[in-house]
């Protein structure tokens, strides 16, 4: 009779057992590498002034109807080609319906009001993004109106060809129409500084 041990057949359990660990191991894989690269990008500066494939490049062809109620007292509507006047403009991008609108509002006074930006020739627009009109001519009454010019994109189409990632977001156009920067998020104390040094840069490239 032979002494050779038969082969003990490996458990079935074996290969569940070693599936589980992967099913495990891999989220904790993907967590750590999104974690990594979360912190890499705070860590790069301004998470505000997000890098824009549109900056340096000219403003995308667009032409937005007046706002309703603005149009009658002689305000326009807004288009590309009033970006290429030969002055800095600043495109602000916002919504009724937008909470951080309204808190950069006061912000947004103050750079309409500001003398050396009148002196430069410093335009502030806004666009009102898929907003409905009478929304939006009932919150600049209510919250007052800083902008010269104001154009409605109601499908949300010129945003789209912006980039615009959500409103509020602030662009500032050099004279030739060349977007020159992006502020994603409101106007506050801490991203004003960059926004003025972006327009004195706009003003002498």
């Amino acid at each position: 009779m032979s002494n050779i041990p038969a082969s003990i057949p490996a458990s079935p359990a074996a290969p569940r057992r070693a599936l589980a660990r992967l099913c495990v191991i891999i989220p904790l894989l993907v967590f750590f590498g999104i974690t990594v690269l979360l912190l890499v990008r705070l860590g790069a500066g301004d998470p505000s002034r997000v890098p824009s494939a549109l900056i340096g490049r000219p403003a995308p062809h667009f032409v937005l109807e007046p706002l309703d109620g603005l149009s009658t007292s002689g305000l326009p509507g807004l288009s590309s080609a009033d970006l290429q006047r030969g002055h800095v403009t600043i495109v602000n991008v916002f919504a009724s319906w937008c909470v951080e609108c309204q808190e950069e509002q006061g912000a947004l006074m103050a750079l309409a009001s500001d003398r050396a930006l009148q002196r430069q020739g410093v335009k502030l627009t806004g666009i009102a993004y898929k907003d409905d009109p009478r929304n939006a001519l009932a919150y600049l009454a209510a919250n007052g109106n800083p902008f010269a010019q104001v154009g409605t994109d109601r499908s949300g189409r010129t945003g789209i060809d912006f980039g615009v990632y959500g409103v509020p977001e602030t662009y500032v156009i050099k004279g030739d129409g060349t977007i020159a920067y992006k502020l994603i998020g409101g106007i506050s104390d801490a991203s004003r500084p960059a926004l003025m040094a972006a327009i004195a840069e706009a003003e002498h490239p």
